[in-house]
């Protein structure tokens, strides 16, 4: 016997209000107390209740779907294209944040379309895609400082929050993690274990991230006594941490701690001082950054900084569909504090 499908009035019913009520929040009619919108967003979510979107299309003129871009940079070429599309998704990362933004946009019926920009053509096509309605904002993910689409969505005035402070100045609404502290918590729980010739492989050193993890963990351990810090510069993937972690060995072999700047990164390091004879956390203690699905595969499992993703990414959903419902007018920005996760590795 197939299932009769939800309906309004099965919404209502949950909720404890009117089917008109119902309506006006479905419709994203603006008159309805916030409390009670989200009892009935939450009465949608657990009947299952899936609204008509082409007659919804009609009176809100809204196309109930977002945009969740990952830009970055790269040449006109399929195999680039492919390669960039297969990093972005390779990265543990990414699945907090689609889980966070799925979490926050299905009980308001709205959907999540991916996009990669990381040619001057694939930007053009996101621009195109917004400008005609196709969705009604973006949630972008930068991976490169030299990108220009935040600009670009900044100067045509399309709705838009970025993941993380923007390397170029612009007006847009941003959620970030206190990069800085989260460098600091990593230093001081290195120096807590006993470890005094601590290094660190950063990440991209032209990313603003990247910079503030390491001025983070490099301004705990001078506080600390310790002026001089070991550097690698990585690429925020496995094979950059290991070779970041092999160049390290090579000029300073007494390093007895390591800060990675990403989970991803931290599995190389483990990898390489492993092969290097190197006992972890015994000889070398290693701290990672993230908190992502790489720190519980890593052997042994990773002590790492966690950034909460997945709120995060529902945090960013949230400040758009302000934007887009008109309730948030100038940009602003929302700063969440990192914490440390103690496991195996330091």
């Amino acid at each position: 016997m197939t299932r009769k499908a939800p309906t309004l009035e099965d919404v209502a019913r949950e909720a404890g209000v009117s089917r008109a009520t119902v309506s006006r929040v479905v419709n994203g009619i603006r008159n309805v107390d916030p409390a009670i919108r989200e009892a009935v967003r939450e009465a949608i979510a657990r009947t299952g209740y899936a609204p008509n979107r082409a007659a919804r299309s009609l009176v809100t003129r809204r196309a109930e779907t977002i945009a969740l871009v990952v830009s970055g940079a790269g040449d006109d070429s399929e195999s680039e294209q492919n390669a960039f599309a297969a990093r972005a998704l390779a990265d543990p990362f990414f699945g907090r944040v689609v889980s966070g933004v799925v979490g926050f946009l299905r009980p308001r019926s709205m959907y999540p379309v991916l996009m990669f920009a990381e040619t001057e053509a694939a930007r053009q096509q996101v621009l195109a895609y917004l400008r005609q309605g196709s969705a009604d904002g973006a949630l972008v993910f930068s991976t490169h400082a030299e990108d220009p689409l935040p600009a670009l969505l900044a100067a045509e005035s399309l709705p838009c929050v970025l993941f993380a402070r923007p390397a170029l100045p612009a007006p847009l609404t941003y959620v970030d993690v206190d990069h800085r502290q989260g460098g600091r918590l990593a230093a001081e729980h290195l120096l807590a274990r006993g470890c005094r010739r601590a290094a660190t492989v950063t990440g991209p050193l032209d990313l603003p991230a990247a910079q503030d993890r390491l001025s983070g963990f490099q301004d705990a351990m001078a506080r600390h006594g310790h002026p001089y810090v070991p550097i690698a510069e990585g690429g925020f993937t496995f094979d950059s941490g290991a070779s970041a972690m092999t160049r390290l060995l090579a000029e300073h072999p007494g390093i007895d701690g390591v800060f990675a700047a990403n989970d991803l990164m931290a599995q190389g390091v483990c990898q390489v001082l492993r092969e290097s004879g190197k006992r972890v956390p015994e000889d070398v203690a290693v701290v990672g950054f993230d908190d992502s699905s790489a720190a519980v595969a890593c052997r042994p499992p990773l002590t790492t900084v966690r950034q909460p993703m997945e709120e995060m990414a529902a945090t960013m959903a949230r400040l758009l569909q302000e934007q887009i419902e008109g309730e948030l007018t100038e940009p602003t920005s929302v700063i969440f504090e990192p914490e440390l996760v103690r496991r195996a590795s330091a």
